[in-house]
């Protein structure tokens, strides 16, 4: 029975940009998921879109000398290409600047002001002398008085995670001038988060699927206990108060930018021109939501942004939140002022997406910390794509092709070793499946590339190079078998490698688009015909030449040994 299924991606700042990190921390991770579940033939929605209203925009604005929707238009242009190139596939990808999110937005908080879950009070906030203005979160920094980390923010410290507020930070200074700012009051709204505290602890505690670091980071969130959040803050950018009196004020960007799940899918419907179909994704208790993120928005994800549907009601909570650890770049920390990044519009520029797509799935951060290291990259791309999964392909296909009028050839009767491959392949795909539902991401593509080393093995023990000359129908049964094989691996890895596994489809001899194929094995080996014409293959991977890591490296200014 067919599933509905809610994916909601997190928004990145459009003020620069994505990287590698990026990548690894939750947008791969949606889309392998997504990809999978249309083959399972559910209902996908994924959604996200550029975050137009944060202070990083307008601080990279004000750096520039230019209008801050000057920067969001750019990078979110930056975005789309990147995102179709990289083949992440959103059903929609829009940005919180868009007068629908404004709309939603701000009868979100109507409807929380109304219900007394949002009120005014008198907060100290940062201003800065020098500047004569006052400093929203990252126009501060300072140290984190949790961790010590000496590049904390005013809004979140991402080195240990917790959300902070600019008067907790220890030597504060201003971004902009390094003045220490003065702390000055001012009225603002606050959501009342701690009236959340205990729904949200017998919540949690039902959410025994979650990855053990959201568990656990989520719990300790909750025991420290919840305070009430300010959710507006003195400037000129983002969305207005829908309350008279507060011209000169905003919508706090963690506040709104969450509530972009929920107004990309309405306005997802729109475009699909059936208005109501959000609903489905919303309001339908059966629909599962899972949002992918990385772990320093965990706590916007499986609090803040729980907290407000309850409040708001009527609305789904998240089924589940994967979030991953973070990824480094030659064991040090990616990092976009020191440009030390790997951008991924000048990765595309230089190589195809699907070595990229595979490193970083076979070396997801799940549950730890991972690295990225152009060494790694060349290694498995060469050892891996090309020598293992590539060669499997290419030999099969090739000599196929040449040796069979370029048809699939009838198979005779199936020996136990024949058959012991089918059954591998047949175990390997449930095995997949179950990992990828569980959002085992790393622990499925791991299963796929040993089915490909067992293919490898099969031929190496049945040679039909060798039995051909010989016992032309033997050579054949193990072609079948190998194609057929091929065929199940060209489902199982397409959500991971989307591109090169389109390609293998067309050399297999199918027309369309493998998204249009169904995840079942039956299905997969059935597809297989004697007599079905195959296309001349290629190789479905580029070799890299050794000198590639170190002419990146070089790149990074990493001093090549």
């Amino acid at each position: 029975m067919s599933e509905r299924i809610f994916i909601g991606v997190a928004w990145p700042y459009a003020n620069g940009p994505l990287h590698l990190g990026h990548v690894a921390g939750c947008y791969l991770a949606a889309d392998i998921f997504a990809r999978y579940h249309r083959l399972k033939g559910n209902q996908v929605l994924m959604v996200s879109g550029s975050d137009s209203h944060g202070t990083p925009i307008t601080v990279r604005a004000e750096q520039e000398g230019i209008q801050p929707q000057e920067v969001v238009d750019r990078y979110h242009a930056v975005f789309l290409d990147s995102w179709e190139r990289l083949g992440i596939s959103f059903d929609l990808f829009t940005s919180t600047g868009t007068e629908n999110h404004r709309e939603v937005a701000q009868e979100i908080f109507s409807s929380l002001l109304s219900q007394g879950y949002i009120y005014t009070d008198n907060m100290l906030l940062a201003y800065c002398p020098d500047c004569r203005r006052f400093l929203a979160d990252r126009y501060v920094e300072g140290v984190c008085p949790h961790c010590g980390d000496e590049r904390a923010r005013g809004d979140q410290c991402e080195k240990c995670g917790r959300t902070l507020d600019p008067q907790e930070l220890v030597k504060p200074k201003c971004t902009i001038s390094g003045t220490t700012p003065e702390f000055r009051e001012s009225e603002h709204f606050f959501l009342k988060l701690s009236a959340f505290q205990e729904p949200l602890l017998e919540w949690v505690r039902k959410q025994t699927h979650w990855r053990l670091n959201v568990l656990n980071f989520t719990r300790r969130f909750l025991e420290d206990g919840l305070k009430d959040r300010a959710i507006s803050r003195d400037l000129s950018w983002g969305i207005d108060l829908p309350v008279e009196g507060y011209e000169g004020k905003r919508i706090y960007v963690w506040f709104e930018a969450v509530i972009g799940y929920l107004s990309a899918a309405i306005e997802w419907a729109k475009n699909s021109e059936r208005p109501d179909a959000w609903k489905e994704f919303w309001k339908d208790e059966s629909t599962r939501a899972y949002y992918f993120i990385g772990k320093d928005n965990i706590p916007f994800h499986t609090i803040i942004w729980p907290a407000m549907l309850m409040a708001y009601g009527g609305l789904n909570l998240p089924y589940d939140v994967p979030s991953n650890e973070f990824l480094s770049l030659e064991d040090r920390k990616f990092s976009t002022s020191q440009n030390w990044a790997v951008w991924v519009p000048d990765y595309l520029d230089r190589y195809d997406p699907d070595p990229l797509r595979y490193l970083l799935s076979i070396n997801m951060p799940e549950s730890g910390d991972a690295d990225f290291s152009w060494s790694e990259f060349v290694r498995r791309n060469n050892d891996e794509l090309v020598a293992t999964y590539g060669n499997l392909v290419n030999r099969v296909l090739s000599f196929t092709y040449r040796n069979f009028d370029g048809q699939i050839p009838t198979p005779g009767s199936l020996s136990e070793v024949d058959r012991a491959m089918i059954d591998t392949s047949r175990s390997t795909m449930d095995s997949v499946d179950d990992n990828i539902a569980a959002c085992r991401f790393k622990a499925a593509i791991g299963q796929g590339f040993s089915l490909a080393q067992a293919a490898n093995r099969y031929l190496d023990t049945k040679a039909p190079w060798r039995s051909i000359k010989t016992d032309r129908d033997e050579a054949g049964t193990t072609l079948f078998i190998a194609i057929q094989v091929i065929n199940c691996l060209k489902m199982l890895l397409y959500p991971f490698m989307p591109f090169s596994s389109q390609q293998l489809h067309g050399f297999l001899g199918f027309d369309g688009n493998i998204e249009d194929g169904v995840w079942d094995f039956d299905s997969l080996i059935g597809a297989i015909h004697p007599g079905g014409s195959l296309r001349s293959p290629a190789p479905l991977y580029t070799k890299l030449d050794a000198s590639v890591a170190d002419q990146e490296s070089q790149r990074l200014g990493v001093e090549v040994l």
